[in-house]
């Protein structure tokens, strides 16, 4: 059964929540402060950790912070509605996706299971003669993925990317040289359509050009498209 943490100060509605998703097939944790979120995610069988921002003590953000330096466990924020600064700042430190309060048990379900796909290789799986999955490896100039063991690595150097950040760059590097638009980016790499003014794409555009730059010194690998989206660029 899938593990999920739901990290949220608010006892009453931890209750209700875990007793919905319970429902749906997920097997709930809770924790009702940041110190005791934080503990349990470090520790390890969760495969998606619920985390509200606002709480008494260590915040949603510095649980975020402090979570992210030694674990990529896939991360929905349960933010304030209208809270952007929040929002973007959650994404910038490697959170998955957000929904903001108050939201529908069901919506959450969705994000919960959109998250949880992510995980997977995107392409279906083909086998060539010997029977080895040649879908395992996508390699572009010096960009190399290996989906099955979740290893991504630019001219031999580790990238340490998140979920979204993985498949961000995966889904850009089977476009080749084929531009993107951000509602296809949306859908492809978080599972859901772009809302307006959503920027949840753009930042993690962001966080994923800052580490192929730590390792290529190179900050124009992923072009924008302007009014568009993006694009890798080929001479990588």
């Amino acid at each position: 059964m899938t593990r999920i943490l739901l990290v949220d100060d608010d006892v009453e509605l931890g209750a209700m929540l875990g007793e919905y998703l319970e429902g749906e097939g997920f097997e709930i944790a809770n924790a009702y402060n940041g110190e005791d979120g934080l503990r349990m995610a470090l520790g390890g069988g969760f495969s998606v950790v619920l985390l509200d921002i606002m709480m008494p003590g260590i915040g949603g953000i510095e649980v975020l912070r402090e979570l992210r330096t030694k674990s990529r466990v896939p991360v929905i924020m349960l933010t304030a509605k209208g809270d952007d600064v929040d929002r973007v700042v959650g994404l910038e430190l490697g959170a998955d996706d957000y929904i903001p309060k108050p939201y529908y048990p069901r919506e959450l379900v969705a994000r919960i299971r959109a998250v949880l796909r992510r995980v997977e290789p995107i392409a279906e799986v083909r086998r060539d003669a010997s029977g080895s999955n040649m879908d395992d490896e996508v390699v572009l100039g010096k960009l190399r993925l290996n989906t099955a063991r979740r290893v991504a690595q630019f001219d031999g150097r580790d990238l340490d990317l998140t979920v979204s950040e993985f498949n961000l760059l995966e889904v850009l590097m089977r476009a080749r040289e084929r531009a993107l638009s951000k509602n296809e980016l949306s859908m492809k790499v978080l599972g859901r359509t772009r809302e307006v003014y959503d920027r949840s794409i753009d930042v993690h555009m962001s966080n994923l050009r800052q580490k192929l730059q730590s390792v290529s010194n190179d900050a124009g690998l992923i072009e924008t498209v302007r009014g568009f989206g993006y694009r890798l660029r080929q001479d990588i």
